[in-house]
């Protein structure tokens, strides 16, 4: 990951922003730029993952434009050659030099052509103008907010814009600011039409269209790691990686100390595909001493957020510290796509495709901030295969009625399209689905409400969630974190949406907590 700033204003100087842009320092750890652009600054971070030399520092120039990025570029390698043969030169190995020749030769057109998780600014010298754009998904951050002269600002967190900003919000996924309004250039999640294919040509569909987005996201300059949970979703990751790159990869899972429902699992599928494999244990005193920082880096005072934050941010933290890994392939987004728990209790088809819908559109503000995040700040970029752009537009044309849990067993076709591949033991293949915040040990979050029972009396816990009117707390655990998020993002609420729940709606759905273990249907998933 990198971490990219800029403005059009003269309000402050590079000395001044500098303190606000460092922030995010463990984004970019390699090197640091801030150059200025007519009337502002552009500022970047740099994380080195494709051409590791100093030539692939940003921000990049080409006449009087300037562009930074953080992401990377699918297939860059062949649009590199198409730029050449119309002219074009470049000095780097890197997939983000084309970003500037692309945007000659398509203008804002070209977001729609890049397959990509990226966040951009770009300054448009021939109209004075500053752009920024964000993948249709929203995998890679950007927010933006005002300055006191009326100038949009643009940053990679939130962090970065504290107490420079009044208000502070995500820039939205699949758009483009053009220097005056925000424009949609990609909606993923909208289908007209349904597939009609039945069930063979389904499932060869999502095999053959995963495995080439786990492919392109092999592509790196520098060591690759793969987060390895032990359920389905990141042992396909693992396992389609390993057959191939055809040689040893090497895999990470952490668990509580006491109950590590997980690690067996993942060591199971990691003795399977042949992976170099760590286990990493966490303790009660670890999370509550994580726990702070990890709202912070957040941003966020959701409930199922934080709390699958920590294990996930101290498993990459001792990765960090450990290993000279520095890209993890993990298994997000497929749940969005294929189904929760709590998805069984959709009433209809209809039901089940407008939950997903709403749950990829929000992505950014959940599961997809939590990886960003808990990845980025211990210096190591993220890639979501599930996130696979050609991937998701597919799954989502997939008529719903196929997607539903008629099968005994949740995201049925996703285990059906690897079934004859065998890369994956069926004990992990065909096991029920158990929420990272819970496969990690349920005595994680059970010492999380402890905790916050000693933090606030009854008295203090209604005096604490009356003092919020937007999205207000309802358990002493839901105010523990929001207290924290507001010691470090005052009045900065509404950059989430609302509490990640089950949709409340729905039968059996009528729930208080965010876990899977309080739904009917959990069973046998966290055995």
């Amino acid at each position: 990951m990198c971490c990219i700033m800029g403005f059009q204003s003269r309000l402050y100087t590079p000395e001044q922003i500098r303190p606000f842009f460092d922030r995010t320092k463990s984004r970019g750890p390699d090197d640091t730029r801030i150059e200025p652009i007519p009337g502002g600054l552009l500022c970047f971070h740099r994380l080195a993952i494709m051409g590791l030399d100093e030539r692939g520092m940003q921000p990049f120039s080409r006449g009087a434009g300037k562009v930074v990025c953080n992401g990377e570029l699918y297939g860059w390698r062949k649009q590199r050659e198409e730029l050449e043969k119309l002219g074009y030169s470049f000095t780097s190995d890197s997939d983000c030099e084309l970003l500037l020749p692309l945007y000659e030769q398509f203008g804002t057109g070209m977001f729609a052509r890049l397959d990509a998780e990226f966040a951009l600014i770009l300054y448009d010298g021939a109209q004075d103008r500053l752009i920024a754009a964000r993948d249709p998904i929203g995998i890679r951050p950007l927010y933006y907010g005002t300055f006191s002269d009326g100038s949009i600002a643009f940053a990679s967190e939130a962090q970065n814009l504290e107490g420079l900003c009044d208000r502070i919000l995500p820039f939205p996924p699949g758009h483009y600011y053009d220097g005056r309004d925000f424009v949609r250039y990609a909606d993923l999640t909208t289908v007209e039409r349904f597939c009609g294919d039945d069930l063979d040509t389904v499932c060869r569909g999502i095999r053959e269209k995963l495995i080439a987005g786990v492919e392109k996201r092999l592509d790196a300059d520098a060591p690759l790691g793969f987060l390895l949970s032990g359920g389905l979703d990141s042992s396909l990751v693992c396992a389609i990686s390993a057959k191939l790159l055809g040689r040893k990869i090497r895999t990470f899972a952490i668990g509580m100390d006491q109950d590590p429902i997980d690690l067996k699992y993942a060591q199971i599928a990691a003795d399977y595909i042949g992976a170099e494999h760590t286990a990493f244990t966490m303790t009660r005193e670890d999370v509550l001493a994580a726990l702070e920082d990890v709202v912070r880096l957040l941003g966020t005072w959701d409930i199922t957020t934080i709390r699958a934050s920590l294990g996930m941010y101290l498993c990459c933290k001792a990765i960090h510290e450990n290993t000279d890994v520095r890209v993890l392939l993990t298994g997000e987004i497929s749940d969005e796509l294929f189904g929760y728990k709590y998805t069984d209790f959709a009433p209809s088809a209809e039901a089940f495709q407008a939950e997903s819908k709403k749950r990829i559109d929000e992505l950014h503000m959940y599961d997809v901030l939590r990886a960003d995040r808990c990845i980025s700040v211990n210096s190591l970029e993220a890639r979501v295969p599930f996130g696979d752009l050609d991937f998701v537009r597919y799954v989502m044309r997939i008529d719903p009625e196929k997607k539903l849990n008629r099968y005994r067993m949740g995201k049925y076709l996703l285990r059906r399209a690897f079934e004859k591949d065998e890369i994956l033991p069926p004990e992990i293949l065909w096991r029920q689905k158990a929420a990272f915040s819970d496969a990690v040990g349920h005595s994680m979050v059970d010492d999380l409400k402890a905790y916050a029972e000693t933090v606030y009396s009854d008295e203090a816990f209604r005096a604490g969630c009356a003092k919020y009117s937007y999205c207000p707390p309802f358990t002493k655990e839901s105010l523990l974190y929001r207290d924290l998020f507001e010691k470090y993002y005052p009045g900065q609420a509404e950059m989430i949406r609302d509490f990640w729940m089950p949709n409340r709606e729905w039968e059996g759905c009528r729930v208080n907590d965010p876990s899977a273990r309080v739904l009917s249907n959990y069973g046998a998933s966290g055995e």
